[in-house]
């Protein structure tokens, strides 16, 4: 029998479609589509389907988390800027039930006082910071190897 690809949706908060021009000391020099090509990449090595999808909307993040309920098995998130004021997006992770890893570019604990506040934290199943693109690889293969119990793809 075969088993069904799994699909997991990432998004990405405000200005992550500015990397590479943004704050380059903390985020480093490669651009979004640079990440959004080694997500696809990982993805395609690993058998799972993935969307990728960034918006400086809240409004539009929350829909898209909504919409993704029966459609996706998890989701990979980097909130950005949201991570530290957005009750939405946590009522929305939570209203989905979808297991859902929170991601970081930086180590968000090392940098201001106001960035040690993660709403999305409080419903996330992982959250990996500090890892640079590698988080957001490392978040798929935690939601394939460690939440889903037949692994969701090959490796």
């Amino acid at each position: 029998m075969k088993k069904k690809t799994k699909k997991i949706l990432v998004l990405n908060g405000p200005n992550l479609n500015m990397l590479g021009i943004r704050e380059p000391d903390v985020y480093g020099r490669r651009t979004y589509r640079d990440l959004v090509s080694a997500i696809e990449e990982h993805a395609k090595e690993r058998s799972v389907f993935v969307t990728v999808f960034q918006s400086n909307s809240e409004a539009v993040l929350v829909t898209k988390i909504q919409r993704a309920f029966g459609i996706y098995d998890g989701i990979v998130i980097n909130p950005a800027a949201y991570t530290h004021t957005s009750i939405a997006l946590l009522d929305a992770v939570k209203a989905v039930s979808i297991p859902t890893v929170e991601v970081h570019l930086s180590d968000v604990s090392e940098r201001e006082d106001f960035r040690q506040v993660s709403y999305v934290r409080l419903a996330a199943a992982k959250t990996i910071m500090g890892r640079g693109f590698d988080g957001y690889l490392e978040a798929i293969d935690y939601l394939l190897d460690e939440v889903f119990a037949d692994g969701g793809g090959a490796k």
